[in-house]
């Protein structure tokens, strides 16, 4: 568990003291940055006349890392890890980014992706490659893997991040960090994204801690609770039905024991614990391969016929490019409605639970080189990262809110992650079920911020 002055709450109190200014907090991330810069966690910076002064606000001061894929940032590039865009400057804010700068962070650096996010490796052509702070030679997740290492190598207390198949989820589940994937609708996507990848995206962040995740909420969704009434929502509501999902296939057994040992933490806490098969959810995975599969290659065929050139991407992106274009509207509509019923089934899941607690990782991160994008077969891609993060997609299809937090470290002192999945609506649950968890101390962050110069 991180030391709570090494998150973002505990920066912005620093600086609303008096301790160290906006200033000092803002050459402490570049310092540090440059000194891991070998982990590939940036792909470009900012000159410090071009960052913009804080604001008022919860986090006024606190530096920010923004991912090469989302909603953009004025003055921040976006490329999408790939050499078919061009490195031009965002020319406006999104409605996020106005919100990330109300809150009071100061925008100074993209992160590194894989190109067009299609791997859960951060090791796009382009470069750089991102690697694992607590082990180089292993990946660090994606498609949000240099936000995740920019957070957990000490660059900055947390970062901007982008979710369509687990890409907040598997980065922080390599790199010991909280991840929250909110319901769909929760944030913003406007003015350009509107119903962007169908909706299976969304944005938020990678953050050191829970209580930042609990303090970023309101600022990027408008209101303590965002849009939605939670439909059993008082988050301190004991007894809680915990659906314990333990018996799934192809997990390692240290991370297989996490779950069984976050179950108990629960039932500590009150909550009761219910067995769900991991059969039950195997309709809902299914379906939900089959509708990102589809809606992915949907959205980049746009692309291609918007102008881009499909000739400068990598081998598997022009793979997925070609799937789309020769996909039929009954394909793309079946893969709609497919999601549609992976909806429903859910929720009849939650007919008789009130949250999911289910395996995040089937494997310690694998080596460098385990997601290739040199390859142009999009099926095998899929089939891989559904058996690394075999329950992630399913939350992106069907718009649900998904957790993902350490609870325990491995012999080789990587985290061991746990996933928590609510109903729509429920994020704020969520994050108080992984506050109680992370109160019990299991995973202590070896990293502090700034590599300890402050």
């Amino acid at each position: 568990m991180t030391r709570m002055n090494d998150d973002a709450v505990g920066l912005a109190k620093a600086i609303t003291e008096g301790r160290l200014t906006a200033a000092d907090a803002m050459a402490a991330a570049r310092a540090r940055l440059d000194a891991v810069a070998d982990l590939g966690a940036v792909c470009w910076q900012a000159p410090d006349a071009e960052v913009s002064e804080a604001q008022a606000g919860p986090f006024s001061g606190v530096p920010l890392l923004v991912k090469d894929l989302g909603g953009p940032f004025a003055g921040i590039p976006m490329r999408a890890g790939s050499a078919a865009l061009a490195r031009m400057k965002g020319a406006s804010d999104s409605d996020l980014a106005v919100r990330f700068r109300g809150a009071g962070f100061r925008p100074f650096g993209a992160t590194t992706v894989p190109e067009f996010g299609l791997s859960l490796s951060s090791e796009p052509a382009v470069g750089p490659i991102c690697r694992n702070p607590f082990d180089p030679s292993r990946i660090a997740g994606g498609s949000s893997g240099g936000s995740a290492v920019a957070v957990a190598a000490g660059i900055v207390p947390l970062a901007h991040a982008t979710d369509a198949g687990g890409s907040i989820r598997v980065p922080a589940a390599c790199c010991g960090l909280v991840g929250l994937k909110p319901s769909r609708g929760a944030i913003p996507a406007g003015p350009g994204f509107g119903n962007h990848l169908g909706g299976i995206a969304t944005e938020f962040a990678v953050t050191r801690s829970v209580r930042d995740a609990q303090a970023l909420w309101p600022c990027v969704t408008g209101g303590a609770r965002g849009p939605y009434p939670d439909p059993a929502q008082f988050a301190d509501k004991v007894p809680l039905r915990i659906g314990v999902v333990s018996d799934a296939r192809g997990i390692d057994p240290t991370r297989a024991a996490a779950i069984p040992a976050a179950a108990a933490a629960l039932e500590k806490a009150g909550h009761v614990l219910i067995d769900i098969p991991a059969a039950d959810l195997s309709p809902i995975r299914r379906a939900s391969a089959r509708a990102f599969e589809r809606i992915i290659a949907a959205n980049l065929a746009t692309l291609a016929t918007s102008g881009l050139d499909p000739a400068q991407t990598e081998p598997l992106t022009q793979a997925f490019i070609e799937r789309g274009l020769s996909m039929t509207a009954p394909e793309l509509w079946a893969a709609q409605e497919g999601g549609a019923a992976a909806a429903y089934k859910l929720w009849s899941v939650f007919d008789r639970v009130d949250v999911l607690l289910l395996p995040m990782l089937s494997s310690a991160p694998p080596p460098l080189g385990a997601f290739p994008m040199d390859h142009r077969d999009g099926a095998t891609q899929i089939e891989r990262m559904d058996g690394f993060a075999p329950f992630a997609a399913l939350a992106n299809v069907t718009g649900a809110p998904a957790l993902s937090l350490p609870f325990g470290a491995d012999d080789a002192g990587l985290p061991l992650p746990v996933q928590l999945i609510a109903p729509l609506g429920g994020d704020l649950r969520l994050l108080t079920l992984g506050a109680a968890l992370e109160a019990e101390g299991r995973w202590q962050h070896p990293i502090p911020l700034f590599g300890g110069a402050l």
